[in-house]
């Protein structure tokens, strides 16, 4: 977002660095008498420590050897836990200790002897995840230091968890509460998440903890067939919540898609990334913005937009980098719904949330519109602006070269700037206003009341649209504007902390992003889209492919045959032509039949001569329909002529975050050497904090070579050869480059990796 001349020479950046992060909406609350509660959501993280602070003061009691320490953790394998609480002094008391194995969740009243212990302080909860594949959040805890008399406290469930219903229908579920300390209590009943054309009714609508209610989810025809979570919140001296997953079938309306939060953080990486490798920034006159455009123009053009990069001619900086305008085919080219986002950010670091976050999120969103390709109603065009940064020059420049008429049939402007700020708010420009209707009613359905954006007004690409006529709104969650204490209460976070700590600053990275509000744009994002271009009724026609089986071996010389499967998803069956890539020299394939109408099969063929290379190819099966949709076969070709001692994996592969191992695999066949005491493997690597890593060469026995161990501190990128002595190996087999990452907040890949045993 375009900062005000204004506040030029007054910005403010503020940065901290702990042990042990702790999210800003869980900072710990002071308060008076000898007891607390924290209710600030803290996520668990795979393989990590985090904290959630109670600060007791004014407590004149020394504590009871029966102080009693309420605790609700929502987890999906408490076995990997370990709770403690943790004493001002510092002193640990070990509550839950990785006992329960798969069972989900901990809720549960903890009896403590903390009679040697101060009573005045800050007491944490500490939770440790000791294991991958599962996380979850400490939802709430209370520290009770009289011990006697814990505070009032509750628990809310549904039962059946799960329901579905026919479009037109009602389904019905029992709120069940339970007093989990100290006395009964009334609590209000309130359901939110509910889909458009549905509607949530609690008989009683409040009830004392202890007793249950009736609720009761009715829809109406022209819903959205799809499963919904919708959060039941029961509010009384303190707020709980229970899930029910609701499931329609037989809705006439557009089934709108819940955009992958994985996907967009995939492409935030990706400009991080090229900021890093550019200069450290992707402004619009630099090589960093031309990777952008470049980016996102090859991910639009493969999904099947027609996308134009558009000179600015007139009014930008010098040397200023092209707009990117993407248009989707179909719908009323007469009613246009445009979205957009800046592509462009400051010189001061890696502009990742200003605004790689808004460009990231419409990004994906373009790319499940295409791999979904339903039905148009209206016209949709994407655009990723240049030189907003500058006084919104891109965007002014495409709205002054619009015939009268063209602008005329654009219906609506939807801006997307700063959508993943980290102490953030939930923000609508022209909230008030009817072409906000549906990005307002996406987030009322969350619970989160929205506000007027008043401190984006005039600073982002809307106000080129808003200028020149075009109705216009948008999501913003914030830049250096200070949150209330108002907004802290419904919203969680910092109060008077800025919205974006990093704002304009070297440190707005992939770190400075809050994955809970970039998901809950995109998929506002996706819901307006939907409501305002996507025709109601049949889905567009989709399809899947597969290939059974996915790997095959063959001798050089021989062939090799697997069946390609193809599945009718939505809407009617199409005619799709199969073709193959990536096949070694001198191997052919060939399909038969070579077009199938999906929900068929047929036989893949590849044929091979005596003289291609051993080795392992991923062999790419395109089928080409009203999409494109793809499935690799992995061929393993043996005893070739053209057998080697070397090979290289130039196939991606993602380091998962604090994660276990990964591994890229190179086979070598037909290697007859022995091979060498100084053997070379090639590594790079693409991470921003290597000094989370540690790497491994893999010999096919199982032997492992450590090639890098967690050196280079805040180093992006490994790009290296080592020399390793395999002497005492074979040759032939698997060999593998194993990574993994130690430590949370970096992501990265393996690019590409090759092994030559005989240099």
């Amino acid at each position: 977002m375009r900062r005000r001349r204004s506040l030029l020479a007054t910005a403010l950046v503020a940065t901290v660095v702990a042990a042990l992060a702790v999210p800003a909406s869980a900072a710990p609350a002071s308060l008076a008498g000898c007891s607390g509660t924290s209710t600030g959501t803290v996520a668990i993280v795979d393989n990590a420590t985090v904290e959630s602070p109670v600060t007791i003061s004014d407590c004149a009691a020394t504590p009871s050897a029966t102080a009693t320490v309420p605790v609700r953790i929502i987890h999906t394998y408490i076995g990997d836990l370990q709770v403690s609480l943790v004493a001002p002094d510092g002193s640990a008391y070990v509550l839950h200790n990785r006992t329960g194995g798969s069972a989900d969740n901990i809720d549960q009243t903890y009896t403590v002897d903390l009679s040697s212990e101060t009573a005045n302080g800050t007491w944490k909860l500490r939770v440790n995840d000791n294991a991958a594949s599962d996380t979850g959040r400490i939802d709430s805890w209370t520290l009770n230091l009289g011990g006697a008399t814990p505070a009032d406290d509750f628990s809310v469930g549904v039962t059946p968890a799960t329901g579905s219903v026919v479009a037109g229908s009602a389904a019905t579920a029992t709120v069940q509460t339970q007093v989990t300390s100290g006395q009964a209590q009334t609590v209000q009943l309130t359901a939110t998440g509910l889909p458009a054309g549905a509607t949530a009714s609690f008989s009683p609508a409040s009830v004392t903890t202890g007793g249950s209610s009736t609720l009761s989810v009715s829809t109406a025809t022209t819903i959205s067939s799809g499963t919904y979570p919708i959060t039941v919140r029961a509010a009384g001296i303190a707020t709980r919540t229970a899930t029910y997953t609701l499931t329609v079938t037989g809705g006439t309306g557009p089934q709108i898609p819940d955009i992958d939060i994985a996907a967009v953080k995939q492409h935030l990486a990706q400009f991080g990334t090229i900021a890093s490798q550019n200069g450290g920034n992707r402004r619009s006159t630099t090589a960093g913005y031309r990777a952008s455009v470049a980016y996102v123009k090859d991910k639009l053009t493969a999904a099947g937009y027609t996308v134009t990069e558009q000179p600015c001619t007139s009014g930008c900086s010098s040397g200023a980098g092209p707009n990117v305008i993407a248009e989707w085919p179909g719908g009323n080219a007469n009613n246009v719904y445009m979205f957009g986002a800046h592509l462009d950010g400051v010189s001061a670091g890696n502009g990742i949330n200003d605004n790689a976050s808004g460009s990231s999120a419409l990004l994906e969103t373009a790319l499940v519109l295409s791999r979904l390709n339903p039905s148009m109603l209206n016209k949709v065009r994407f655009a990723w602006w240049t030189d907003e940064e500058q006084g919104l020059n891109g965007s002014r420049f495409y709205v002054s070269q619009l015939p009268s008429t063209e602008r005329a049939k654009i219906k609506t402007y939807f801006n997307f700037d700063m959508v993943g700020s980290v102490n953030g708010g939930y923000f609508i420009n022209n909230i008030s206003s009817a072409q906000s209707a549906h990005m307002k009613a996406y987030w009322d359905s969350l619970g989160l009341q929205p506000e007027e954006n008043t401190e984006g007004r005039n600073r982002s690409d809307d106000a080129s649209f808003t200028n020149a006529g075009i109705p216009a709104s948008g999501y913003a969650m914030g830049a250096s504007a200070r949150k209330t204490a108002a907004q802290a209460a419904k919203w969680g976070g910092t109060s008077g902390g800025a919205f974006d700590p990093c704002y304009h600053s070297s440190c707005d990275t992939t770190a400075n992003i809050s994955d809970t509000h970039i998901n809950r744009a995109a998929d506002g994002i996706a819901y307006t889209l939907w409501k305002s271009a996507v025709a109601e009724g049949t889905p567009g026609a989709e399809f899947s492919v597969s290939v059974t089986p996915s790997s095959g071996s063959v001798a050089a010389g021989s062939a090799v045959s697997a069946s390609v499967g193809t599945q009718t998803v939505s809407g009617d069956p199409q005619t799709v032509q199969l073709a193959a890539s990536g096949l070694p020299s001198g191997a052919t394939a060939s399909f038969s039949p070579a077009s199938v109408t999906t929900g068929g099969s047929s036989t893949l063929t590849i044929s091979t001569t005596a003289s291609v290379a051993a080795g392992t190819y991923p062999v790419t099966v395109t089928a080409t329909g009203t999409g494109t949709r793809t499935a690799t076969y992995t061929l393993t070709v043996t005893g070739g002529g053209g057998g080697t001692c070397s090979g290289t994996n130039p196939n991606d592969v993602t380091i998962p975050d604090a994660g276990s191992a990964v591994d890229s695999d190179v086979v070598i066949s037909g290697c007859s050497a022995t091979p060498s005491a100084a053997s070379v493997v090639t590594v790079r690597i693409v991470h921003t904090y290597i000094g989370d890593l540690t790497v491994s060469l893999v010999a096919p026995d199982g032997s492992v070579y450590p090639l890098h161990d967690r050196s280079g501190g805040s180093t992006d990128n490994i790009d290296r050869t080592y020399s390793v002595n395999l002497s005492g190996e074979a040759p032939n087999g698997t060999w593998k480059l194993r990574v993994r990452d130690h430590a949370a907040f970096d992501t990265g890949r393996i690019d590409t990796w090759g092994v030559n045993l005989t240099p």
